[in-house]
């Protein structure tokens, strides 16, 4: 008796509250990337330092206007994305309206959309790219090219990988017979990601298309 009046008395240790191991494991990673990142600038400045007369000349061939609207594309995709997390942790995968009824709208939709607004980041990145060798800015030109085309291209790649992650994350969506915590962690951790490809790429573009 004594012993079952202790027991009852016995304070209840609530469970540990651990992090999310896939969550860890994703920023973890993304610092790594965050370092890679680093490198590269620190790549572009020291080109930069050593011969600033053809970064001046070269720079002055960059259409700023357009890729600020490509710069716009690709941070509007980030919102998009974030809504389509708001849908995920409410476990909504897909609409439960319109098309139209944006607030309907599930992960699906909203991923979707981030899906488009990074492919045409990516290509309007390619056309630019084509714009530019016609202008003789090419990988093995000169010090310039290589340092424009090695940072804005590694970025492009990160960004093409999270397309690949979103179709990943869809189609997941509507192989799932429910949607679940696991499918929603997903989803989060590829935002991460996403936030993180859009981030650099400001960091990107305030270097070198304004930076004088």
């Amino acid at each position: 008796m004594t012993t079952a009046t202790h027991a009852l008395n016995a304070p209840v240790h609530a469970a540990p509250n651990r992090p999310n191991m896939v969550s860890v494991g994703t920023v973890v990673w993304l610092a790594s990337e965050l370092m890679f990142f680093a490198a590269l600038f620190a790549m572009y400045f020291s080109l930069r330092a050593a011969v600033p007369e053809l970064w001046a000349t070269e720079s002055a061939k960059l259409n700023v206007p357009f890729a600020l609207i490509n710069t716009i594309i690709l941070v509007s995709s980030s919102f998009s994305c974030q809504f389509g997390v708001f849908a995920a942790e409410n476990l909504q995968p897909r609409r439960t309206g319109g098309l139209m009824n944006l607030k309907k709208w599930g992960m699906v939709e909203w991923f979707i959309l981030t899906f488009i607004l990074g492919a045409i980041f990516v290509s309007v990145q390619a056309y630019e790219y084509t714009e530019l060798v016609h202008h003789g800015v090419s990988l093995s030109s000169n010090a310039y090219g290589s340092a424009f085309y090695m940072t804005t291209g590694f970025h492009g790649l990160h960004v093409t990988g999270g397309l690949i992650a979103f179709l990943l994350i869809i189609g997941r969506a509507y192989i799932a017979k429910k949607f679940g915590h696991f499918e929603a962690t997903s989803a989060i951790v590829t935002s991460y990601y996403w936030h993180f490809v859009d981030v650099v790429w400001i960091a990107l573009f305030a270097i070198i298309y304004f930076l004088k």
